[in-house]
């Protein structure tokens, strides 16, 4: 008996070590990623960074204003698009199940797995192609398909974790079952719910293969959703990859900012995610 309990802690200890030294494996690219970013990221950062706009690849000076009014603008249109969409599908899956509950729930894993390039291309065909222009608006609703499963499931898991007797308490009150489902539901998981959007945001916030079909690229400021609209993704790529050096220190500059504000999300989601649901009375 007692050589069966120092094995199991031995086992225990062993399999503690184990996973200590795959956690420190795993930071060693995370911090070598972090360190380089801010490294060379650093060194581009000044007041006018900020407020000019881009040079032509390879020309000195300028900034990245209009590359953050693109990718904020983009970014606000596919959550606009989105959230509301992916909010009433994962409520419709949670409060009607059945066989077109199951197959919108599989359309919803499919899509989370679609490459992004895909779905630039669709919208390309489907918008751009049609419109006879590149814009804001066709980058936006590229981004916007991939948010709406990512909040889907997200929703219809938090509302599947809500007890039922908290539902059942609300139609008992007489309570219609949609203001239920809004006011007692969705307030009690809200915190994953929020979560999942904002996991959706700093998903999209990376992107650029959708991006350069849709969005494409522009030097100068946006003057509506219709204009081509330059993003600090396609920024990077297309700096990171042209041959002058000055070029790529703008590429990491810009890597950074983006960089802070995933990380910024992440930290959010984070303590969102601690908080603990409050219950209605």
């Amino acid at each position: 008996m007692f050589s069966s309990v120092r094995s199991r802690k031995l086992i225990n200890k062993l399999f503690i070590v184990l996973s200590t030294l795959a956690f420190l494996i795993a930071l060693v690219p995370l911090l070598s990623i972090l360190y380089q970013t801010l490294y060379k990221g650093f060194g581009a950062i000044n007041y006018d960074f900020f407020m000019q706009m881009t040079p032509p690849i390879g020309g000195a000076g300028g900034g990245i204003i209009n590359a953050i009014e693109g990718s904020l603008t983009i970014v606000a249109i596919a959550s606009l698009i989105g959230i509301p969409v992916g909010l009433c599908a994962g409520a419709y899956m949670s409060e009607y199940p059945g066989r077109l509950t199951n197959n919108c729930r599989l359309i919803a894993e499919v899509l989370t797995g679609v490459p992004s390039i895909v779905t630039g291309i669709v919208v390309y065909v489907v918008i751009v192609a049609t419109m006879h222009s590149f814009s804001a608006l066709a980058g936006g609703i590229a981004l916007s398909f991939m948010m709406i499963p990512i909040v889907a499931i997200s929703t219809h898991e938090s509302l599947k974790l809500v007890p039922k007797s908290i539902k059942e308490g609300g139609l008992a009150l007489g309570v219609s079952r949609p203001k239920t489902l809004i006011y007692i539901l969705v307030s009690t998981a809200k915190s994953g719910i929020v979560t999942g959007i904002a996991l959706s945001v700093a998903r999209i916030m990376g992107e650029t293969a959708p991006l350069i079909f849709t969005a494409l690229g522009n030097q100068f400021m946006m003057k509506s959703i219709f204009d081509p609209a330059e993003t600090m993704t396609v920024l990077i790529y297309d700096y990171g990859t042209s041959p002058y050096p000055n070029a790529h220190v703008f590429a990491w500059g810009a890597a950074l900012i983006l960089l802070l504000l995933v990380l910024g999300l992440n930290i959010v989601v984070r303590v969102i995610s601690r908080l603990k649901p409050t219950t209605p009375i």
